[in-house]
C-alpha cells in the first residue's frame, strides 16, 4: 500500500513533479494486476487516470467543501484547459469517486516556488460506487479525499453515471451545460410527489421550460391531470388537442360554490366588508341553503321558515341557494325594521347583490342564478377532467376575469382542487400549475387576498398526502411566501438579475452546492440550474428546444416593427373594439377564440318563495317616509 504522506513529499520537493506522479500511477496500475482481488474495491473507471492528466490535487478538505491545488496549464490537456467555476470534477479515492463541483478559483497568495498556479474551492456532492453490475451513483459523501488524491477533469462515462435513468419516471429536459452530449433527465415521481417551482426573470425561457416540462409530464404520464392558471392567456396553443382552454365565455363557477370570504371580496369588489351587512349575509345565506334543500327535497305543502340555528349548514357549505331567496330573507327582514338608519344597511347590502348579479363580466358566476339545480358535480367534472375525454389538462385564462374577482376565482379553484383530492383519498392525482404565484401568495400579508394564500398553502403544505401536487412559476420568488416555496424540493432557477430575489432562493437550497447560486445572474437565455429531490445532483443545464407549435404567446416571435401588410386601418380597429366591448356584454363575439365547450348544466326548477313571487317595486319607499 502507497503511504499518502510519503508520495505528497517526493511530488513536491521533485522538480519534476507531473513526471513522477505519472511513474507513480503507472505503479499502482502494476500493482493491480499482481492482485487482481483489489480492482473490485475500486470504480471501474481508475484505469482512464493513466490517459487522463491530473487537473490537481487535494490540499484540505472541511466539511461537504475541500480545495485543490491545480497544476500549470501547460501540463494540461485541452479538456482540462476549459475548467471554470461550475464545471464537475472527479476526485480518485481508494475505494470511490468522488463528483464535486468548482465553487471557486483564485491565484491570490500564490508563491512563484509553488508546484500550484491556482486553487480551486470545490463543494462535494455524491460519489460513484462501484457495483456487481455497473458502477452507481449515490448523493452525499461517505468516504472523504484525503490530502494528495487526484483531482482530473469529469469524463463523459462518469457524467453518464451520474446522470443515468434510474426508472421509467423519467424524462428528458435537455443536456448539461458542461457536455450537451450528455442527457439531463427529471425524475417525474420526486418532482411532482413533493412539488417543484419555476423561477426566472421576464425574457429569459422560463414559459417556454414550463410548456416544455408539462408536455414531458404528459407524454410520460398520460392518465394524470394537470390545471394550469394562466395569467396572460399565453398557453392557450402549447397542448394541443390535450388540453381544454377555459376563460370568462365558457367557464361556469356557480356563484353558491364561494365560500363566505370569497363571496364578500366579490360583493365588495375586493374591498374589506361593512360588518353590519356581513352579519346579516352571515345569517341569511344558511338560511337560503336549508329552503333550497328542502324545496327540492320535502314537501313544499305548509313549508315553514327555519330556524337559523336548525339549519343545519353553514355559509362555507357548498351546497345550492338562490339569489332571488336571499334577496327576498334579506328584503323580509328589512321590512320588520323601523329605524331608517338601519333599513338603510339592508338596502345597501341588496343593492350591491343585484349590481354584481346584473354585470355582465360576472356572468360566469351569476347565470342562471335565480333558476337553481345542484351542478357540482358537473363543474368539478369539467374543470378538473373527469373523465379526460382525451384531454387530461385543463388551461384556466384569468386574463379576461375582472380584476376584483381574479383573486376569489383562484382561491375557489384551489380549495375546490385541494378538498376533492381530501375526500376522494387521492385516487385521482391532480398537478396544480400556478403561473405568477407572487401574485396570490404574497410574502407581504398585507398584500393580495388571504383565502387565497390559505389554499395554496394548503396544497403546499399537505396535497402530496391527497394527490394534489403543486407547480409554481415566479419571476419574483422574494414577493412568493417563504413558507410555500420552501415546500417546493425540486427548484428550475433561471436567470435573475434581483438581490432580493437571489437571497430567497439561496436560503431555499439546503444541498451542499448552494454556491452554484452564485451563477444565476448570468445564466444565458433557457439555461437553468437545477436543484432538489427530482435531479440526481445540483445541475446547470439547458432546456431542449420546444416545438413551434408549443411555443407560448409570450415566447413566439412579435416583432416590435409593425408589418406594412398588417392592414392596420379603421376595419382592424373596429374587429378590436368589437371583441374589447363583447368582453363586458352577454353578447358573441364573431371570431371569439374564447367561445368552446362548455359545461353541460343540469338545472332542476325549484319554486320561488312566496315574497319571490312578485316582489313590491315600492317596497324601498320606507326608507323616503320621515321617522316619527
Amino acid at each position: 500500500m502507497i503511504n499518502k504522506s510519503g508520495l505528497i513529499s517526493d511530488q513536491l520537493s521533485s522538480p519534476f513533479p507531473l513526471c513522477d506522479a505519472r511513474h507513480l500511477t503507472v505503479s499502482q496500475q502494476r500493482a493491480r494486476i499482481v492482485a487482481p482481488e483489489q480492482t473490485e474495491r475500486r470504480v471501474p473507471h481508475m484505469s482512464e487516470s493513466v490517459s487522463r492528466p491530473a487537473f490537481g490535487k487535494i490540499i484540505s478538505v472541511r466539511g461537504s467543501m475541500a480545495r485543490a491545488g491545480l497544476l500549470p496549464e501547460s501540463r494540461l490537456s485541452a479538456a482540462a484547459v476549459r475548467a471554470t467555476v461550475g464545471r464537475f470534477v472527479s476526485i480518485r479515492t481508494a475505494t470511490s469517486t468522488i463528483i464535486a463541483m468548482i465553487t471557486e478559483a483564485t491565484s491570490e497568495n500564490i508563491s512563484p516556488n509553488d508546484p500550484y498556479v491556482a486553487v480551486a474551492a470545490v463543494d462535494l456532492l455524491g460519489e460513484i460506487l462501484p457495483g456487481t453490475v455497473r458502477a452507481k451513483f449515490q448523493r452525499g459523501v461517505t468516504n472523504y479525499p484525503t490530502i494528495g488524491d487526484a483531482v482530473e477533469m469529469i469524463s463523459s462515462e462518469d457524467l453518464r453515471i451520474v446522470y443515468a435513468p434510474t426508472g421509467s419516471d423519467q424524462i428528458n429536459v435537455g443536456t448539461l451545460q458542461q457536455d450537451p452530449s450528455v442527457i439531463a433527465y427529471v425524475d417525474i415521481e420526486e418532482m411532482l410527489s413533493k412539488h417543484f417551482a419555476v423561477l426566472g426573470s421576464t425574457g429569459v425561457g422560463k414559459s417556454t421550460g414550463v410548456s416544455l416540462l408539462l408536455n414531458e409530464i404528459l407524454k410520460s404520464r398520460p392518465a394524470l391531470r394537470i390545471f394550469l392558471l394562466d395569467v396572460h392567456n399565453e398557453y392557450g396553443r402549447c397542448f394541443g388537442d390535450k388540453a381544454l382552454v377555459l376563460n370568462p365565455r365558457n367557464l361556469k363557477l356557480p356563484f353558491w360554490l364561494f365560500n363566505f370570504d370569497e363571496i364578500v371580496d366579490v360583493l365588495f369588489a375586493g374591498r374589506p366588508g361593512v360588518p353590519e351587512e356581513l352579519d346579516v349575509l352571515a345569517e341569511v345565506i344558511p338560511i337560503a341553503k336549508g329552503l333550497y334543500v328542502q324545496y327540492t327535497s320535502a314537501d313544499r305543502l305548509g313549508l315553514k321558515r327555519l330556524d337559523p340555528k336548525s339549519v343545519g349548514y353553514t355559509a362555507d357549505t357548498p351546497v345550492p341557494y338562490r339569489l332571488v331567496d336571499l334577496i327576498s330573507l334579506i328584503d323580509e327582514r328589512m321590512g320588520k325594521l323601523e329605524n331608517r338608519s338601519s333599513r338603510i344597511i339592508y338596502h345597501k347590502l341588496i343593492s350591491r347583490i343585484e349590481t354584481v348579479r346584473n354585470d355582465p363580466r360576472y356572468a360566469f358566476m351569476f347565470d342562471n342564478a335565480n333558476v337553481g339545480g345542484d351542478t357540482m358535480a358537473e363543474v368539478i367534472s369539467h374543470l378538473f377532467r373527469l373523465p379526460a375525454n382525451g384531454r387530461p389538462m385543463t388551461i384556466m385564462q384569468l386574463a379576461g376575469f375582472p380584476a376584483e374577482v381574479v383573486d376569489s376565482v383562484v382561491s375557489v379553484l384551489c380549495r375546490m382542487a385541494f378538498d376533492f383530492g381530501l375526500w376522494s383519498d387521492g385516487v385521482s392525482p391532480l398537478l396544480f400549475v400556478c403561473e405568477e404565484a407572487h401574485r396570490y401568495a404574497s410574502a407581504d400579508r398585507t398584500i393580495g387576498f388571504g383565502p387565497t394564500r390559505k389554499a395554496v398553502s394548503r396544497i403546499a403544505k399537505e396535497g402530496r398526502k391527497y394527490g394534489v401536487y403543486l407547480g409554481l412559476v415566479t419571476q419574483r420568488p422574494a414577493e412568493l411566501d417563504a413558507t410555500i416555496l420552501s415546500q417546493c424540493n425540486t427548484l428550475f432557477a433561471m436567470r435573475l438579475a434581483n438581490d432580493r430575489d437571489q437571497s430567497l432562493l439561496r436560503s431555499a437550497v439546503s444541498d451542499a452546492a448552494a454556491n452554484l447560486l452564485s451563477f444565476v445572474p448570468s445564466l444565458g437565455t433557457r439555461e437553468v440550474l437545477a436543484f432538489g429531490e427530482g435531479v440526481a445532483l445540483p445541475t446547470r443545464l439547458r432546456f431542449k428546444e420546444v416545438p413551434p407549435q408549443q411555443l407560448p404567446r409570450s415566447e413566439a416571435a412579435i416583432s416590435t416593427v409593425p408589418s406594412a401588410a398588417a392592414g392596420h386601418d379603421m376595419h382592424f380597429v373596429s374587429a378590436v373594439l368589437e371583441r374589447w366591448r363583447g368582453a363586458t356584454s352577454h353578447r358573441d363575439v364573431p371570431n371569439d377564440p374564447g367561445t368552446v365547450e362548455r359545461p353541460l348544466a343540469r338545472t332542476v326548477e325549484a319554486p320561488m318563495l312566496q315574497p319571490s313571487l312578485g316582489l313590491d317595486p315600492d317596497r324601498f319607499s320606507l326608507l323616503k317616509k320621515p321617522l316619527r
